[in-house]
């Protein structure tokens, strides 16, 4: 096999189940505790079982479902160990890319095109987009620092954070966060590199205090 073999192998039907239903676990359209059924599903969208059953497994292996023997599975609970795990690591990694980015002349028109996009969804109300926008800021900056990859590894790290600011930009003030974004690309626009890196902790460091907001007000959804 070559390696544009390889390249070129398309999406599996498991594949695109389990980025759809993920996508829903994500967005809060499959709470936490609620039961999956491979017949339903696989009726739903005219599959068989089968790659719905992979798609559960993976589903499983990526900690967003719980597979229990003889009853079902069911969505697994937020951890919020794992949220303040990947907070922390973006919180390092996001404040040195920034710091980096300081130092150059780099094109930070991408960033600055977000900020437009976040104020239409944030007039909009529609969250789903607003944070889609949120990600692709912040993946601008990793992009716009020369770091493609650590922007991967950073997705793989945040489903459990991204759970949770779907939840939380539903209720607290998304204009904030945007305050928050053109903090951070001013000081970058300014080649400032304290006040980028700053810009960052204090962005980060919000879902410190809407973590036990949200958990408080849903705690049948969290686990530690």
């Amino acid at each position: 096999m070559t390696d544009a073999t390889l390249i070129a192998r398309p999406v599996t039907t498991a594949q695109q189940v389990h980025d759809w239903l993920h996508q829903r676990i994500l967005r809060g359209d499959l709470p936490p505790g609620a039961r999956l059924s491979e017949t339903d599903i696989a009726e739903q969208i005219g599959l068989s079982r089968q790659p719905v059953r992979e798609a559960f497994i993976r589903l499983a292996s990526d900690g967003l479902a719980e597979v229990r023997p003889q009853r079902g599975t069911y969505i697994g609970k937020i951890s919020a160990r794992a949220v303040l795990s990947a907070r922390l690591i973006r919180e390092a990694v996001e404040s040195d890319l920034a710091r980096m980015l300081a130092d150059r002349d780099a094109d930070l028109s991408t960033m600055e095109a977000e900020l437009s996009v976040q104020d239409r969804a944030n007039a909009q109300g529609d969250v789903a987009a607003f944070i889609a926008s949120d990600d692709r800021f912040h993946q601008a900056m990793a992009l716009a620092a020369g770091q493609a990859a650590v922007w991967q590894d950073l997705e793989r790290l945040k489903s459990q954070m991204n759970r949770l600011r779907h939840m939380s930009m539903r209720v607290f003030d998304r204009s904030e966060t945007i305050g928050q974004h053109r903090a951070i690309l001013t000081a970058l626009q300014a080649r400032d590199a304290d006040a980028a890196e700053a810009a960052v902790r204090a962005h980060l460091r919000q879902m410190l205090t809407e973590l036990p907001q949200i958990a408080a007000a849903h705690p049948d959804y969290f686990t530690d």
